[in-house]
C-alpha cells in the first residue's frame, strides 16, 4: 500500500494532487490544510472517503476505489492550543478511515493528522498524538493502523518516539526533511505512526507549492493481520 501525505499550505498545492497520485501510484491520499469545500470527489482513481467539516482548513482522505471500500469514518477534535482558541484554524485535527481490502478480505485503518502549530508546547502535541492513536482503535480494535500527517514536531523527536512506543506504535521519519520555509525551523515535520504494519520506506517527495514536502509511505500489514466478515458491524462510523 502506498500512502501519500501532504500539507497543502492553505490549499495552494491542490493543483498538484493529480500528478502526485499518478506519478507515484498512490493507493491512499491524506491531506492537511485543504479547503474541503473545493475538493473533488475523485482524483485519478482515488475516491474521497470523507473530509472534515468544521475546519477553516481541513483534512481529507482518498482511497483507491478498485482496491478498497470505506466502511467507517471518524473525525475528532483534539485538545486545543491557544492558537486554536484565538484564530480557530482547525476544530478537527484527526480524520480516520477504516478500509476493507476487497481482494485480501482484511481491514486497515488509515488516518490524516494535523497537530497544533509550533506556538503550542510539545507536551500538548504529545497529548494530541496520544489521544488520536487511542481514538483510532474505535474504528476497529486490533486492526493495523497508520496515521500520517503534519506532526509539527521538529525537535526532540526521540522523546516523541518513546511516548509513541509506549502506546504500542512505531514512529517513522522520512528519508529527508519535509519543511523548508524558515531556516531555523527546517526539518522533519511530517511523520508516519503505525501499529500492525511493516513500513518498507518513508520517502520525501520533491517540493511543490507548499512549504511542506509530501511524503510517500510504502507499507503492508504485518503477518497475522486479522480478516473480517464483510458484514461485521463497524464502530466509529460517521
Amino acid at each position: 500500500m502506498k500512502v501519500i501525505s501532504y500539507n497543502l499550505r492553505k490549499h495552494r498545492a491542490a493543483g498538484e494532487l493529480v500528478q502526485l497520485v499518478e506519478r507515484y501510484g498512490a493507493d491512499v491520499l491524506c491531506l492537511q490544510e485543504a479547503d474541503t469545500t473545493d475538493l473533488p470527489d475523485e482524483i485519478s482513481g482515488l475516491r474521497l472517503a470523507d473530509a472534515t467539516q468544521r475546519n477553516r482548513l481541513g483534512l481529507a482522505v482518498y482511497y483507491r476505489e478498485n482496491t478498497f471500500r470505506a466502511v467507517g469514518v471518524r473525525a475528532l477534535a483534539l485538545k486545543k492550543s491557544l492558537h486554536d482558541r484565538v484564530l480557530k484554524p482547525a476544530e478537527e485535527r484527526l480524520l480516520g478511515v477504516r478500509l476493507h481490502d476487497i481482494d485480501e478480505n482484511t481491514d486497515v485503518i488509515v488516518a490524516s493528522f494535523h497537530a497544533a502549530p509550533l506556538t503550542a508546547l510539545n507536551s500538548l502535541r504529545r497529548h494530541q498524538i496520544r489521544t488520536a492513536l487511542a481514538e483510532l482503535q474505535q474504528l476497529g480494535d486490533g486492526l493495523p493502523a497508520l496515521m500520517v500527517g503534519d506532526y509539527n514536531y521538529p525537535m526532540f523527536k526521540e522523546h516523541l518516539g518513546q511516548h509513541v512506543r509506549e502506546q504500542g506504535y512505531e514512529l517513522n521519519l522520512s528519508d529527508s526533511r519535509t519543511y523548508t520555509r524558515y531556516r531555523f525551523f527546517r526539518g522533519h515535520y511530517d511523520f508516519a505512526t503505525s501499529v500492525g504494519f511493516e513500513i518498507d520506506r518513508v520517502r520525501t517527495l520533491p517540493q511543490g507549492l507548499s512549504d511542506h514536502l509530501p511524503i510517500l509511505v510504502t507499507a503492508h500489514p504485518a503477518s497475522g493481520a486479522r480478516s473480517v466478515d464483510v458484514d461485521e458491524p463497524q464502530t466509529g462510523a460517521a
